[in-house]
């Protein structure tokens, strides 16, 4: 793909930002049935924690339905996303939690299916300050 024209294109580029804060909102707030939903639900789909390795949707909403539900409240200091044509694109931001002297860094990777964008890889990780 080496059409500019693709990058960045106004309406996926809308589409996916809008997704990404509905995920951010559901994070912070803990509604884990939308975080379920916004994971493509299959055993390709990864994340990497900054504690654990989770292969497929199952390990994903296991990890999700047994994590605390205190402490969620983030700012994002930095975000960038990027749209390759109407149906893949990226989500990277950087974080700030006041319980982490830490800067968090977090990597999505979304493809828009049938049922809308979906995250298929994601890794969260602390960056030494």
């Amino acid at each position: 793909m080496t059409d500019p024209d693709c990058i960045n294109a106004p309406d996926a580029l809308a589409e996916l930002t809008a997704a990404f804060d509905d995920y951010e909102d559901a994070l912070i707030h803990n509604k884990v049935s939308m975080l379920d939903a916004l994971f493509w639900s299959h055993p390709l789909t990864l994340r990497f924690g900054a504690k654990e390795n989770l292969f497929g949707a199952d390990q994903i909403k296991a990890f999700r339905a047994s994590r605390p539900s205190a402490g969620l409240q983030r700012e994002i200091i930095d975000r960038h996303i990027v749209t390759f044509g109407s149906a893949a694109g990226v989500a990277n931001i950087t974080f700030k939690r006041t319980t982490e002297p830490r800067i968090g860094r977090q990597s999505q990777t979304w493809i828009k299916f049938a049922e809308g964008w979906r995250v298929v890889s994601a890794h969260v990780s602390w960056m030494d300050n």
